[in-house]
């Protein structure tokens, strides 16, 4: 298993991972799923790769600001309960610390079913409940020191 920043080459095997889990699984519309964020140069998109299978991803936005937005972190459904969000997370995190400077936040829009994995991993729920996509969503939020 090994984790990728997407170039061109590998966009669309990350994207097929998106697809498959937030608008064929959840049934979030692909104008809202794929959104103007994804062309941002402050966007880094990195997926997850079992030799050439995709099988997660994630996205960091606004990456060298003081807050950096974890999004779109999905694992294809029968690689869940692996260990592999964990992996993507950790990932995630390491990319957005080798390009900070300084102390950061990273926070996410948690769907309120996934708040308790993400607890564990050190964020902590900084918002009420709220609809986005029609699917509850905390926020959450962790501090961070760039490496």
């Amino acid at each position: 298993m090994r984790f990728e920043v997407c170039d061109a080459a590998l966009m669309d095997r990350y994207l097929a991972v998106r697809r498959e889990v937030f608008i064929d699984e959840q049934g979030v519309s692909e104008e809202l799923e794929l959104d103007a964020a994804d062309d941002l140069p402050t966007t880094v998109h990195l997926v997850g790769l079992d030799g050439e299978d995709a099988v997660a991803s994630g996205r960091l936005l606004d990456v060298g600001s003081p807050t950096v937005l974890i999004g779109r972190v999905a694992v294809r459904s029968a690689r869940r309960g692996t260990g592999l969000g964990r992996r993507i997370m950790a990932a995630l995190e390491e990319v957005a610390r080798d390009r900070a400077t300084g102390d950061f936040t990273l926070e996410l829009h948690a769907q309120e079913h996934a708040a308790g994995f993400y607890e564990s991993l050190g964020y902590a729920v900084a918002s009420e409940p709220y609809l986005e996509a029609g699917i509850r969503h905390v926020t959450m939020r962790k501090a961070m020191t760039a490496s």
